[in-house]
């Protein structure tokens, strides 16, 4: 239980209608799997992820690439995010000069103690 209530909004599809429409409604256990989406303001998926019940999504990870996607978003498609990007991160500047030298450019681990590239 959480202190105050839960500070967002939660929906219940008993139905299983939602889970039909996004392909997560399990007939024969009459549940939805665990299910994230991330739909941009067109209304187009942007990401999925589809785990069994037994194991839960980490809300960093899903706020994490909610940011990226908005900061794709706000560049109108000029920069990309690699893999693990986190808001103040290097980004990539998509382009054929890119092709082949990505971990030329991008340095994942700089100033990461612990980590290659250090």
């Amino acid at each position: 239980m959480v202190q105050g209530g839960v500070p967002f909004h939660m929906a219940s599809d008993q139905a299983g209608n939602v889970g039909r429409a996004y392909g997560v409604w399990d007939e024969g256990q009459g549940i939805e799997l665990r299910g994230r989406f991330i739909i941009d303001p067109d209304g187009i998926i942007q990401a999925m992820e589809l785990l069994t019940p037994p194991v839960g999504h980490k809300l960093a990870e899903t706020i994490r690439q909610v940011q990226a996607y908005q900061h794709v978003r706000n560049t109108g498609g000029k920069e990309a995010m690699p893999a693990g990007w986190e808001p103040g991160r290097p980004t990539l500047t998509p382009g054929s000069d890119l092709v082949g030298k990505v971990w030329e450019v991008w340095k994942p681990f700089h100033g990461m103690t612990g980590r290659p590239g250090v």
